[in-house]
């Protein structure tokens, strides 16, 4: 049961603005989710709603699933919603959740798993995220200089799939080193990926928007790949490469 519904308060706006930015959602360990499907995508998961502000109409359609006991309600309008957060149009509600530790895990055998290498946009992580869903890839590992999992734009981006992965920020090659399992790296002069056979379960390494899988990695990769090209285009956006790529990965892998 929730406690108490309580109203707005000057406190609780200056709290939540804080966390838009990075500084301050490190140091409170929290983030804001908004919007109607990734709140509701937030309530079925296994984050903590720490408090929730919400219109009325919205809120009694989903005051049975505030379940935890910590839970604070705030009844808001449309106009302080769309303040708060950065959603031009919101009447539903806008979450503070509490962010998971960084802990590493081990890669589960047959499964296929994402890395990113210093993917900056966070547009592209949060799309990336959805691709993993989509596809049934729960398992991501980031390097320290891709883009932040809690940064607003990344949870839009990824339309409530951000509360079904599991991911860690660790150095790439220690922990490729770790899981041991065959690492496919994107690179333009890899082999082509329709050509691949016989493909293991492994990690798709994806690299910067623009310089690509830093040097350092390759050696890492048991084998690099490409998406073959038809027309004149330099290079594919990081985010539809990987969903290539997973595409064909998840028709190829043998399990």
């Amino acid at each position: 049961m929730a406690e108490s519904i309580r109203m707005l308060s000057k406190n609780t706006v200056k709290f939540i603005k804080s966390l838009h930015q990075k500084k301050f959602r490190n140091q409170e360990q929290k983030f804001f989710v908004e919007g109607e499907k990734s709140v509701l995508e937030v309530l079925d998961s296994d984050f903590i709603i720490d408090l929730l502000i919400t219109t009325e109409p919205f809120l009694e359609r989903i005051n049975s699933k505030i379940t935890h006991s910590k839970t604070q309600v705030i009844v808001a309008t449309q106009n302080q919603l769309e303040n708060l957060g950065q959603y031009q149009s919101n009447d539903s509600a806008l979450a503070v959740v509490g962010m998971k530790p960084n802990h590493s895990f081990d890669l589960p055998a047959g499964e296929l798993a994402i890395a990113l290498d210093d993917v900056r946009d966070p547009g592209n992580l949060g799309t990336i995220i959805r691709i993993a869903d989509w596809y049934g890839i729960k398992h991501l590992v980031f390097s320290p200089q891709t883009a932040e999992f809690y940064n607003p734009k990344v949870i839009q981006a990824s339309m409530g799939s951000f509360t079904r992965v599991n991911f860690f920020y660790e150095d790439l090659a220690s922990i490729f080193r770790k899981w041991n399992v065959p690492v496919y790296g994107a690179f333009l002069n890899g082999k082509n990926v329709h050509e691949l056979k016989g493909v293991k379960a492994g990690v798709i390494l994806m690299g910067n928007e623009s310089k690509g899988i830093a040097s350092e990695l390759e050696m890492s990769v048991t084998e690099k790949v490409t998406i073959p090209g038809f027309g004149k285009a330099e290079s594919l956006n990081v985010a539809i490469a990987t969903a290539i790529l997973c595409d064909n990965f998840k028709r190829l892998t043998i399990i």
